[in-house]
């Protein structure tokens, strides 16, 4: 499992890059057309927080990079651990979530 993500709370710069690729061939996963994004829950619950949709910045999506930009009131939690998900709905409505979840701590700022 990979390393936690680290966040403050009330930040509203934070930016994730995820690169997502094929399992099978360990090829990028061509996301064009596609809306990519990302579900938020405090770890150990099953109730959403929120969701974050990822950006296309040039060809990123063609090369299965998405960007997803955190808002400091999304951001607004209490301090401890949080898991991500990551969903991307294709061109043509067919559903897929990553089975890997993402890993996050959060903790309290200093002001």
């Amino acid at each position: 499992m990979a390393e936690a993500i680290k966040l403050v709370q009330g930040d509203g710069g934070p930016q994730i890059k995820a690169t997502l690729t094929r399992s099978d061939t360990g090829s990028a996963e061509d996301l064009t057309g596609a809306t990519v994004k990302l579900h938020f829950k405090k770890k150990n619950s099953d109730t959403l927080l929120f969701s974050v949709t990822g950006t296309n910045v040039g060809d990123n999506y063609e090369n299965g990079i998405v960007i997803f930009a955190f808002s400091s009131s999304q951001l607004d939690l209490s301090p401890g651990e949080y898991q991500g998900e990551i969903e991307v709905v294709s061109a043509t409505d067919v559903r897929e979530t990553i089975y890997e979840t993402l890993e996050f701590v959060m903790r309290e700022d200093f002001a």
